[in-house]
């Protein structure tokens, strides 16, 4: 035996819809996660490209308000997205 729903059109139009913008961020979201891996940038070259000192920079990572990837025991290296991140979030504007 099978249920049967009766929806009115209106509503079964409001549905697909929905549907079809669900299939949309699905699809989104396999290509965001099939794209390149970011590119990981060193200390001295994240510094230079979100407008910091490798002090700074360095500092903000030790405080946990930007994350970094060890390249070795010595060095750190950043990912660019997230370098992308930093300055909307934390970074004061230049007078």
């Amino acid at each position: 035996m099978q249920t049967v729903v009766i929806i009115p059109e209106p509503e079964w139009r409001q549905v697909l819809c929905r549907l079809e913008k669900l299939e949309e961020a699905e699809q989104a979201r396999a290509v965001a996660t099939t794209a390149k891996p970011d590119e990981v940038l060193s200390t001295k070259a994240a510094a230079e490209y979100i407008g910091l000192c490798a002090e700074a920079l360095l500092r903000a990572r030790r405080t946990g308000r930007i994350t970094g990837v060890r390249l070795n025991e010595k060095d750190w290296g950043f990912r660019r997205s997230v370098l992308d991140a930093y300055p909307r979030r934390y970074h004061r504007a230049a007078a």
